[in-house]
């Protein structure tokens, strides 16, 4: 469905904004807003840096994936690689880095699926999708009181998971359906080739 020509039907406009917590990380804004009714109205989110997630695929045909504890939930977690975006940084960088540093490996080609908004109605969280795949192993590189158990699975396994309820968190389902698109032909990346200098070039 293509965007509507006008949303102004549907515009909240703001009224008054202001930070009700400013942490190391994120921040939180309680804004006051006008409906397009022209009533007022309150609304609380999250502003987020952003973020990228990694969809490693090895040359067998197996995934590679993450466990770790996710204390908002008080359970471990099995996902794909992520990380968020520093100041200004190009997504693939960050998508280089975080598959670096979190499971070691090292990706020769690359290819932008696309923006995942995992919690529009609270959060300004983007979350930039990569496929990445002639992967070569190395040692990973965890930042201070970051704990991740790195292993691989058969994405019917992957499939299994997500069937049963193991696998919930939102950004691995959407990299999951990504893969089994771009397997099925019906969605087509754009690969790029990486060099060891991390600079991008197009391939056919």
């Amino acid at each position: 469905m293509s965007r509507h020509e006008d949303d102004r039907s549907l515009l909240e406009t703001c009224v008054e904004g202001r930070v009700a917590y400013d942490g190391s990380f994120l921040k939180v804004r309680s804004d006051r807003v006008r409906l397009p009714d022209g009533r007022l109205a309150k609304r609380e989110y999250v502003v987020h840096p952003g973020a990228v997630m990694v969809v490693p695929v090895l040359d067998d045909g197996r995934l590679v994936l993450e466990r770790q504890f996710r204390y908002p939930l008080g359970r471990v977690m099995i996902e794909f690689p992520a990380g968020k975006l520093d100041a200004g940084e190009p997504g693939l960088r960050c998508a280089m880095r975080e598959l670096r540093e979190e499971t070691g490996y090292v990706a020769r080609q690359w290819a932008r699926a696309g923006v995942l908004h995992n919690a529009m109605a609270y959060s300004t969280e983007g979350i930039e999708v990569w496929l990445a795949r002639g992967l070569s192993p190395g040692p990973a590189s965890l930042d201070e009181g970051e704990f991740v158990e790195v292993f691989t699975a058969w994405p019917q396994q992957l499939e299994a998971w997500v069937r049963d309820g193991t696998v919930t968190d939102a950004k691995t389902l959407i990299g999951l359906l990504w893969w089994q698109q771009w397997q099925a032909g019906l969605w087509c990346p754009d690969w790029q080739d990486v060099d060891d200098s991390n600079q991008a070039s197009s391939t056919p």
